[in-house]
């Protein structure tokens, strides 16, 4: 009861909070997701803005990951791959009014090179405004270069929008909505910018809510307080269903549940306990009970849609607790007097860190609590905020973090794999583990041109992180929506990078 109370109140506070805008509240769409605006520069917050179409990169991706013109209309190599060009479109203006010229999109590229980010995967020696476009010079040929011109942290902002000092001071942009108010970490408004490039958007003003808590977003969903709803659990969903002013949509995307392992420590140090906790997941279970969706269970990283990434023929993964049980007696694990397997004296005792902004991760992480408790593996659950997987890694702290991973950040999963499997590991992939054969492949994959070739690597790298395990896969990852019935033309990108607001427009009452 105390919780449903607490939803109720959270819920009042973020109808409170919706209710602010400049004459617009009868044709605004509201929008809730779980995710906070932590950050005002597109670096660390750009996922926020390109969903809501506030900024735009040089390039797109169409609904199957296809790259498509964005702010620029063509691309090219060089010969030798050491330099690309990129043909800016012409006519675009920034929400000041300023016109967008290729030193301003020059200046803003290079300013995004001088941070932490995907653009530091490619050997960029330079960043020029060159007649018509820009040119972006290498010390060695990266075939993945467009590709990384689609991710957020690469949107292109106006001159005005930087300080002295180069930080971000004000979010200035090209989108077809112009952000009117921003109140970081929880919310923002925008409305129609009327000197968009492209087709202007039929609906007027939208808005844009953090509230991470699961049971807040479908309340607001079910009342009307919020028009479009992401991420919702399987009980939601259930009392949604039976809402007749909602509609539920759900859709698969490259984001896969996983397990990361500190593989320093003891327990995870051999690849032979590592497929013990593998093979003690009951992945249907947690698909049919806590995914609702009977094929998410999966022992891979990558999803069917991700080409050669995906292997094919895997079949679906069988939990088989006494090989696992098996492979950890090869290791010197056996049974203490209270069941929990010990080594040496010491006990097998960890702690699994996870985060609700997704609701079903607590869920899941129960669930393994309890398969993995089966091998006689004590772990402890840890609910906390995102943020504490990847300061945990970077501290060395972490035992095992559960979290779920998009390899569709960008349409070429490679740029992910770099950044979570290199020789330091990564945030959100592997940590105390590497593979010199997988550098080699990443290698020869950012060179590589032929497709067959690039083919064949990405499926031995795939074989390598499937049969080494640095990550452990659970399930793949359905998102859903709950949406305002009177909405139209409605439907979730797969790749997460657009809510396509531009595109819907409200039936007539």
């Amino acid at each position: 009861m105390n919780t449903t109370r607490r939803g109720f109140a959270a819920g009042l506070l973020c109808y409170a909070l919706f209710q602010p805008m400049v004459g617009f509240a009868e044709e605004r769409l509201d929008v809730v997701a779980p995710w906070e605006i932590n950050s005002i520069d597109p670096v660390q917050a750009g996922h926020i803005f390109g969903r809501m179409q506030v900024a735009e990169t040089l390039l797109d991706t169409d609904l199957k990951g296809n790259l498509v013109p964005g702010l620029a209309t063509q691309w090219s190599a060089a010969d030798d791959g050491l330099s690309w060009q990129f043909t800016l479109r012409e006519g675009v203006h920034f929400h000041d009014n300023s016109e967008m010229t290729v030193e301003a999109v020059a200046q803003s590229l290079n300013r995004t090179l001088n941070n932490p980010g995907v653009l530091s995967q490619a050997e960029i020696e330079s960043i020029e405004a060159v007649d018509g476009g820009v040119r972006i010079s290498l010390a060695a040929p990266y075939s993945a270069l467009p590709a990384l011109m689609t991710h957020y942290s690469t949107q292109i902002l106006a001159p005005a929008a930087y300080g002295e000092d180069g930080k971000v001071q004000e979010l200035i942009a090209t989108g077809p909505f112009r952000i009117v108010s921003l109140q970081t970490p929880q919310r923002l408004e925008a409305e129609r910018f009327d000197d968009y490039w492209g087709e202007a958007p039929e609906i007027p003003a939208v808005s844009y809510l953090a509230a991470p808590r699961g049971e807040t977003r479908a309340l607001m969903a079910q009342s009307g307080d919020a028009d479009i709803a992401f991420t919702l659990d399987a009980a939601s969903q259930a009392r949604l269903r039976m809402t007749p002013s909602v509609e539920l949509f759900a859709e698969p995307i490259p984001r896969t549940v996983t397990v990361k392992l500190n593989a320093a420590r003891e327990g995870f140090d051999s690849v032979e306990e590592r497929r013990a906790l593998s093979l003690a997941i009951n992945r249907q279970g947690i698909a049919r009970g806590v995914m609702r969706v009977e094929d998410a269970a999966t022992d891979q990283l990558m999803p069917a849609g991700l080409g050669a990434w995906h292997l094919d023929g895997l079949g679906q993964p069988e939990q088989d607790l006494e090989e696992a049980r098996n492979l950890l007696a090869s290791q010197g694990w056996a049974p203490g007097e209270d069941g929990i397997l010990q080594l040496d004296g010491k006990p097998f005792s960890v702690t699994l860190t996870t985060f609700a902004d997704r609701p079903e991760l607590p869920v899941i992480a129960t669930a393994l609590q309890e398969q993995w408790s089966q091998l006689g593996v004590d772990v402890s659950v840890n609910v906390g905020n995102s943020s504490e997987i990847p300061s945990s890694h970077q501290d060395g702290s972490l035992d095992m973090g559960l979290l779920a991973r998009n390899f569709g950040l960008v349409p070429d999963p490679l740029a992910t794999i770099r950044q979570d499997f290199g020789p330091e590991g990564g945030d959100w992939g592997a940590m105390n583990w590497n593979s010199s054969e997988l550098e080699g492949i990443v290698s020869e994959l950012v060179n590589a041109t032929d497709e067959s070739r690039k083919a064949s690597l990405a499926h031995d790298a795939a074989e390598i992180l499937h049969d080494q395990l640095p990550v452990i896969a659970v399930a793949s990852y359905v998102q859903t929506a709950a949406v305002n019935a009177r909405l139209n033309g409605f439907a979730i990108d797969p790749f997460e990078r657009s809510y396509r607001l531009s595109e819907l427009s409200w039936e007539a009452e």
